[in-house]
């Protein structure tokens, strides 16, 4: 298997005021500043974005945003298009989140415009997917993410300078506390990596990263990296606190 970097994104979701949005950033700056072998993202809310891009600039940090809105442009009220991330600082999206679809009934339709508009303005998205606990129980956990990868990537050009994140996020073990074993993870991880291959071919493939975001802690990260096909991790609530967070990209 190529080497693929990992890749640790905190996403803080609806937390943070500027000011605890930068002290946050510069504390994890100094308690990461040893890490040269991990991809480092943070997803600060959009008003933090720009004030979040000075403190990590030069660092191994990038910044990344909580959704993207399709239209460069436009009578949009609240929305966020790819230029405006960009003057923001931003390098990644994360685009389909189940909160996103859960609260805001995004479809996989709506994920895939906004992956394309992402992909084409140069930014790299983190595409979410997963199943509800319903989904696992009545065994249709694979259909359901055959599905997710179909619609959400139709018509996606992919290649070395346009790349691809996917994030897998099983709805019943976010926030509960519950965190699927490991045998489960690598199952589904494998599951995506092939879909990748059939839609995109091996190169394409064997270079995207495929992250697990379910519950990561501290205590649970280094046993979820050691498996083959996972690359690394989004990780909600132990982002937010730098000490945390610096222990799990600390793996």
């Amino acid at each position: 298997m190529e080497y693929r970097i990992p890749l640790i994104a905190g996403n803080w979701k609806m937390f943070k005021t500027c000011n605890e949005a930068v002290n946050a950033a510069t504390h994890l700056v100094k308690l990461v500043s040893d890490i040269d072998t991990v991809d480092i993202v943070i997803a600060p809310p959009f008003t933090s974005l720009t004030v979040v891009s000075e403190i990590i600039r030069e660092t191994r940090i990038d910044l990344g945003a909580q959704d993207i809105f399709w239209e460069k442009e436009g009578a949009f009220t609240g929305e966020i298009s790819a230029p405006m991330l960009i003057s923001s600082g931003c390098q990644y999206v994360i685009i389909g989140h189940s909160e996103r679809r859960q609260y805001f009934e995004e479809t996989d339709e709506a994920v895939n415009k906004k992956i394309r508009a992402a992909s084409d303005s140069g930014l790299i998205p983190i595409l979410c997917v997963g199943e509800t606990e319903i989904q696992r129980d009545e065994k249709k956990t694979f259909s359901v993410l055959d599905k997710q990868i179909e619609k959400g990537l139709e018509d996606l050009i992919l290649d070395e300078h346009r790349p691809l994140v996917i994030a897998y996020e099983p709805v019943w073990a976010i926030g509960t506390g519950k965190t699927a074993t490991p045998d489960q993870v690598q199952e589904v991880h494998a599951f995506l990596r092939d879909l990748i291959e059939k839609k995109f071919g091996n190169m394409i493939s064997k270079a995207t990263r495929i992250l697990y975001g379910g519950s990561v802690k501290p205590d649970n990260v280094s046993e979820l990296m050691a498996l083959p096909d996972i690359d690394g991790a989004l990780v909600g609530g132990a982002s937010l606190q730098p000490d945390s967070f610096s222990k799990i990209i600390h793996f």
